[in-house]
């Protein structure tokens, strides 16, 4: 039996330990957070995702997963903390490694010959070889005595169990026995096909997947201002474009989330600002997105408010950066709505995949369709489609209404 130690038990790391475990390993799950530690022990989950709890509560049960404040002696440590941005200098932001190399010196002086540490983290170009050179700092073992490879993670968040054995997967090695030894490892649980590489290849890779879909997504932001103007339905100009046997044109929305497509394409600006116009633009256009939206709810409430003569009541609909999942990370719609209250406005929220939030009161869907004189669609959650919005004003920026 393998034993795995898997640091960061977030959206990653514990999907991941929770395979692990299934597969027949025996995981470790280490995560700074005392209060993650003690949900996974109580076999309870603190992210959404689908048949997660079920996962977690089984692999705890059987003893196949356990939690804990401090990596402990394993055969196989996989690295799956937060790379974020930081404040960087001038328009690009720089990528904040502290915590892959946090973990990475943490391990160091348990590791032993034969032993593979993997990183998964999305992270900047050179990334696993400073992972390296921290271990080999703080540690006696020879180069050929250990693993280091690269594997980042291909999943979409809803789907995560599933895509975590389905997914083909890119290893990137230091060194050819560096990338075998990775791969027979996936091997235990991919169903998909293991591709090996150099660690440097294999980590822009996985920028270049985020980064094409930013510029993708760019492209259909910037289409819908377009349309906007001219008054044409942009989501019926895709459908249509879309017909060309070598066109796959992305759906506009409110702007773009999470940790991966919002976030990615700023390592590789960071990595080389003076060879990246286009990916630095579509970064800019899509936050760009957010700022129009702000703009059209705040011009949309003041001709209401002229009508009524009243203040009037805003219903923003989703606060999620995706549809149907809880997750808030770089999310547009988080953004917009926050900026609206600070505003001013009196601002209904609905996110029906979150039973609170920290600084925003939460409506029932209900509530916000009887009480709202704008309805803005933010996000396209299944709890959205197919209402009765007879006689409702409705800026729907998702296209969940257009939805059959």
């Amino acid at each position: 039996m393998t034993t795995c130690c898997i640091l960061g038990l977030g959206y990653i790391g514990l999907p991941t330990a929770a395979v692990l475990a299934r597969a027949g390993h025996r995981v470790i799950g280490v995560d700074v957070n005392a209060q993650v530690v003690n949900t996974v022990n109580q076999r309870k989950i603190h992210i959404q995702e689908p048949d997660l709890d079920k996962a977690v509560e089984a692999a705890v049960a059987s003893g196949g997963l356990s939690a804990q404040l401090t990596p402990s002696l394993a055969d196989v440590f996989l690295i799956a903390v937060p790379t974020p941005l930081g404040s960087g200098h001038g328009v690009i932001p720089e990528p904040n490694i502290d915590h892959v190399l946090a973990a990475a010196r943490a391990i160091a002086p348990m590791l032993r010959p034969g032993n593979l540490v993997l990183l998964e983290s999305t992270s900047p170009v050179g990334t696993t070889e400073k992972v390296a050179a921290a271990i080999w700092s703080l540690s006696d073992l020879k180069r050929e005595e250990l693993h280091i490879a690269y594997c980042p993670e291909r999943v979409l968040p809803g789907k995560i169990l599933l895509e975590l054995v389905k997914n083909d997967r890119v290893i990137g090695s230091l060194t050819p026995a560096g990338a075998e030894s990775a791969k027979s490892f996936y091997s235990t649980f991919c169903q998909g096909e293991l591709l090996t590489t150099s660690a440097r290849t294999a980590e822009l890779v996985k920028l270049a997947e985020n980064s094409f879909r930013d510029v993708n997504i760019a492209f259909a932001n910037e289409l819908s201002l377009v349309s906007h103007q001219l008054g044409i339905n942009v989501r019926e100009v895709i459908r249509l474009t879309n017909y060309h046997p070598r066109v796959n044109v992305l759906q506009p929305g409110c702007g773009v989330g999470g940790h991966c497509i919002a976030v990615d394409p700023w390592f590789i600006a960071a990595a080389a600002p003076d060879q990246t116009p286009l990916i630095q633009t579509a970064r800019l256009v899509n936050d760009g997105k957010r700022h129009w939206v702000i703009q059209q709810v705040l011009a949309r409430a003041a001709a209401l408010e002229d009508k009524k003569d009243r203040p009037v009541r805003i219903g923003c609909l989703g606060l999620t950066f995706k549809p149907n999942v809880d997750d808030l990370r770089e999310s547009p719609a988080l953004h917009i709505t926050t900026q609206l209250i600070v505003a001013g406005l009196e601002v209904l929220v609905c996110e029906p995949n979150l039973s609170n939030h920290s600084t925003i009161k939460l409506h029932l869907l209900e509530e916000v369709l009887a009480e709202a004189d704008l309805l803005v669609f933010l996000v396209a959650h299944s709890a959205f489609r197919n209402l009765n919005l007879s006689g409702l004003e409705v800026f729907d920026l998702c296209g969940v209404t257009q939805q059959e």
